[in-house]
């Protein structure tokens, strides 16, 4: 008989402790993984008490999850190497810009065997230009990687509220054991093996949401909302084939709930949309409202324009993709906010 499969979750924020609350519900049923899991907390105090105690006296992440109980056997540690040691199946929902600093502490502690999945919404640029945060991962800790994204806002998740998600895995078996670990009545999961166009659209998204919160900031009403939509993902299946190693980018995985499902509820729910209309009601800066609005959360939008910007200036792209442009220039530029009514305008038909 083999060993349980041990899980560690790399995070736990807002979305990783609604994620821990599946986990630690579904391991409890199947033999075939440790009854106990592993969650590496990044310490905090709160009101004179270490977060990690909170969380395992308490059972309740009662700063970015409030109100939502985590199962018992759901075990927060704060030091990175000792939450993943000798981990089977590691589980990472951590802000994009913590990841290369994160693997490089875990190599060494888990075994090349070990597999992934990333629930990180975010892309990277490295020397030689676009890098998914899988790529980081895989490379730097030499194990496969499957990722998981979709329409899920975690509070609604953490509710039991219905959803579905996607895992987009290069190796079926992989995808197929996390749908294992992670699929409830509740949250649905499809697996596709497209994986790197479902990774891109989870960050890509983003960047339209902000765009969308933009409008409602300036009042724009629904109409103007669904233009956002629609050309947002026009851009978004524009890069992802454009970047796709291979060019082999499938339209149907756009249809899926990591593509035009998760786009939809970011562009209405969600913190990108939230922050960006009180940057066009306020004037603020977003780095102002991100620290006033996110309780500690990082916003994911901004950053990512940020980076795609950079991959097209390189590539002599950027007049190809108007609404990422104006996201990042209204953003970092300068640009007024009434800017993306003119990018909608004059967005060309096709791409």
């Amino acid at each position: 008989m083999t060993a349980p499969l041990k899980v560690c979750i790399v995070g736990s924020g807002n979305w990783g402790s609604a994620i821990a609350r599946i986990i630690g519900q579904n391991v409890q049923k199947v033999q075939k993984f440790a009854a106990t899991v592993h969650m590496w907390v990044f310490e905090e105090d709160i009101s004179g008490r270490n977060l990690t105690d909170i969380i395992n006296t308490d059972h309740e992440n009662v700063k970015y999850l409030p109100g939502y109980k985590l199962p018992e056997n759901v075990v927060a540690v704060p030091n990175l190497q000792d939450a993943a040691q000798n981990a089977d199946l590691l589980v990472f929902v951590v802000p994009h810009q913590f990841i290369r600093r994160l693997c490089d502490e875990m190599v060494g502690c888990v075994s090349q065997k070990a597999r992934g999945i990333s629930l990180i919404k975010g892309i990277d640029e490295g020397p030689e230009g676009l890098k998914l945060i899988s790529d980081i991962i895989r490379e730097k800790m030499g194990i496969d990687v499957s990722v998981l994204m979709g329409a899920n806002i975690a509070n609604e998740v953490a509710a039991e509220k219905f959803c579905e998600t996607t895992i987009g895995s290069k190796n079926m078996e992989n995808g197929l054991l996390f749908k294992e670990l992670l699929q409830t009545p509740n949250f649905r999961i499809t697996v596709v093996d497209d994986a790197d166009t479902v990774e891109l659209c989870g960050a890509l998204k983003n960047i339209v949401a902000v765009g969308a919160g933009f409008c409602d900031g300036l009042r724009c009403g629904d109409n103007t909302k669904a233009a956002v939509i629609r050309l947002g993902l026009m851009e978004m299946i524009a890069f992802a084939r454009l970047f796709s190693k291979d060019g082999a980018v499938t339209s149907a995985t756009f249809l899926e709930s990591c593509g035009v499902a998760d786009l939809i509820t970011t562009c209405y729910g969600g913190r990108n949309r939230k922050v960006a209309e009180a940057f066009a009601r306020t004037g603020q800066s977003i780095e102002e409202l991100e620290g006033q609005m996110l309780n500690g959360q990082k916003l994911q939008g901004p950053q990512t324009s940020a980076e795609v910007y950079r991959l097209l200036q390189q590539k002599g792209l950027v007049d190809k993709f108007p609404l990422f442009t104006a996201v990042y220039q209204i953003c970092y530029e300068g640009k007024p906010v009434q800017e993306m009514i003119s990018c909608l305008q004059s967005h060309p038909e096709h791409i």
